[in-house]
């Protein structure tokens, strides 16, 4: 049987040096998403602030060969856009995920920006999505399940209307990018793994406008809607505590 890993005292004060990075990171990247700026050109700036940080290197650099530090997925894309010469315009979205490598451990985080002004109905996916993330961060501690996580997401998600992307789920973190357990965007209450105290996760609602359809571009990274339809993605690498939780790409 599988065991979810847990992470001492040393172990966790790396984590939240790393989600600190990454948190500043984040915010870094929405002060420069603006119309006539390209996603190549975030990538850049995202990789030299966090180089720029004794110890710590872009953690998506590599991993499985891919060749950069972001992941820029916009309007229709989901996750894994690949950052090149794509021309940022006003009433895009953005969603820009990154994670940072710090004493062998990895964090990840991901926020969907708006570029200029945006629809109505892209502000409300943003909205939701982000609050979905919201309401399962209230309800994590210690010794609550899988399910319980995904279903807080799938009714926030659904009761607003909108769509999971179902294929594509959460993660714990460690000494890989991806570690057991996935954690779905929907499911039911009580059922899966039991997530202990002092462990570190990835929650993150990716939501669309239309069905939950998906499909892979010709630059085999890029995952987009089968239907055209808006997507938008917010995580959090999230250190799991007896009582609660603590984000650790939320800069103070």
């Amino acid at each position: 049987m599988t065991s979810i890993k847990t992470f001492n005292a040393k172990e966790i004060e790396s984590f939240r040096h790393a989600g600190k990075i990454l948190g500043k990171c984040l915010d870094k990247m929405g002060k420069l998403v603006a119309a006539g700026i390209t996603t190549k050109e975030l990538d850049r700036a995202a990789e030299e602030f966090i180089r720029s940080h004794e110890g710590a290197e872009p953690a998506f650099m590599g991993y499985h060969g891919y060749p950069a530090t972001l992941c820029t997925s916009v309007n229709d894309q989901c996750v894994h856009g690949m950052p090149g010469d794509l021309v940022l315009r006003d009433g895009d979205i953005i969603s820009v995920d990154c994670g940072v490598l710090y004493n062998g451990l990895y964090t990840d985080a991901c926020r969907t920006f708006p570029v200029g002004k945006i629809s109505k109905q892209a502000q409300r996916l943003l909205n939701v999505t982000s609050q979905a993330l919201e309401d399962a961060v209230a309800m994590i501690k210690g010794g609550i399940t899988v399910g319980d996580i995904s279903s807080t997401v799938q009714a926030t998600v659904e009761g607003a209307g909108l769509t999971v992307v179902s294929a594509l789920t959460g993660h714990g973190l460690g000494k890989t990018l991806h570690m057991y357990p996935d954690i779905p965007n929907f499911g039911d209450a009580g059922k899966g793994a039991v997530i202990p105290a002092h462990t570190v996760i990835a929650v993150e609602p990716i939501v669309c406008t239309g069905g939950d359809g998906i499909q892979e571009s010709d630059d085999n990274w890029t995952i987009l809607t089968k239907d055209g339809s808006l997507s938008a993605h917010f995580e959090h690498t999230i250190l799991v505590l007896e009582e609660g939780c603590e984000v650790l790409d939320r800069v103070r």
